[in-house]
């Protein structure tokens, strides 16, 4: 069934460090069904400059996606490359395209951040990301410092996309 459609007062913005109880509330139903890796609140407001969040019109958040840029590889000649993480949507707005807005959001963002390419890694299907260019790719073009922090019992995917 189809949710509602997003309301017009939703707004994608920025998160702030005083967005950090929220975006650990918000990650927790997640986090409890293996989708998302836990984090304490204190990780939350330490890298809330990382997040997008849609921010409801009663000002609840609805869903985040964080962007990581790591810096440019100087040996294999990359530009700066981006991680997506902890993505999220609330319940009551699955289905409802919020989380393609704020993947359009963060997108944006890498580009304005002269990003060259974006991964992230997915134990659900990935059909957004699909959606929205991704491929599946392997980890040795991904930033080293995140590929070597992904944990192999979770069984993720890596995807990716060129920007």
């Amino acid at each position: 069934m189809p949710r509602a459609p997003l309301p017009a007062t939703s707004v994608v913005r920025p998160a702030r460090p005083e967005d950090a109880a929220a975006l650990a509330a918000l990650s927790q139903p997640f986090v409890r069904a293996g989708a998302l890796r836990r984090r304490p609140a204190s990780l939350y407001a330490a890298h809330a400059a990382d997040f997008v969040v849609a921010e409801g019109s009663d000002g609840a958040l609805e869903g985040c996606l964080a962007l990581r840029v790591h810096a440019a590889d100087a040996e294999g000649g990359r530009g700066p490359a981006g991680v997506l993480y902890n993505f999220c949507v609330a319940r009551h707005r699955q289905g409802s395209g919020l989380g393609g807005r704020l993947l359009r959001a963060a997108v944006a963002r890498a580009r304005s951040q002269s990003v060259g390419s974006l991964f992230t890694a997915t134990v659900g299907s990935g059909s957004l990301f699909l959606r929205h260019g991704f491929t599946p790719a392997g980890v040795r073009l991904a930033p080293p410092a995140w590929a070597t922090s992904l944990d192999p019992r979770r069984n993720a995917r890596v995807l990716a996309r060129t920007l």
